[in-house]
């Protein structure tokens, strides 16, 4: 119970710091989190998932499975010659609109359009301007979604307390990592003793 009530704190803690910097009157910075699926998790569009999550406007929080290789072709999303050679896969980021293209990518600066600027550097966004134009550039470091996962206010704070989720520092090397079949045991094993699982 000392456990959930950690994480749950942990959480809170980040949200308040996200809420911060989505203000119009501060600089917006990282604001990304990775949540990693209990052992025994229920639902099965979760079952050993690792979520790059952040949090919007009006509370809600949303992000994208970034362990989740998907085996639709970029060109049943979006049309195009560019979408015809791309090789990589389209990733499963989760059950909310499962036709609608997410991406996550690197950039030294602020891109025009809306964008979550989840890590330094790192946006996330679902605006065309920003994932269309990617698909065409050999020199950006981006992967792309297909859908992605939401929870209304409250919602993912009250599974963290429940003990479905542990909490886990984002970095480059893991939400980019081409090999992601090892990534949710390599961060779950820390915090499986510590867990008493879903409840």
């Amino acid at each position: 119970m000392r456990c959930r009530s950690i994480l749950t704190a942990l959480f809170a803690a980040w949200l308040a710091c996200a809420g911060a910097s989505l203000r119009a009157d501060v600089p917006e910075a990282p604001h990304g989190v990775l949540l990693v699926a209990a052992p025994g998790m229920p639902d099965v569009r979760f079952r050993e998932a690792v979520v790059l999550v952040t949090q919007t406007p009006d509370g809600n929080t949303v992000g994208v499975i970034v362990n989740r290789p998907g085996e639709r072709r970029l060109t049943e999303l979006m049309p195009g010659p560019h979408a015809e050679r791309y090789a990589e896969p389209v990733f499963v980021g989760g059950p909310v609109l499962p036709d609608t293209l997410v991406a996550l990518f690197q950039s030294p600066e602020p891109p025009a359009a809306p964008a979550f600027h989840v890590l330094r550097g790192v946006y996330l966004s679902m605006h065309p301007a920003n994932v269309y134009p990617l698909v065409a550039q050999e020199d950006q470091r981006f992967r792309l979604y297909a859908g992605f996962s939401g929870w209304k206010p409250g919602q993912l704070a009250d599974e963290i307390a429940a003990g479905a989720w542990s909490i886990a520092a984002p970095s480059e090397e893991i939400v980019f990592r081409k090999d992601t079949r090892g990534l949710w045991r390599e961060l779950a094993r820390p915090a499986e003793g510590q867990r008493t699982g879903w409840r």
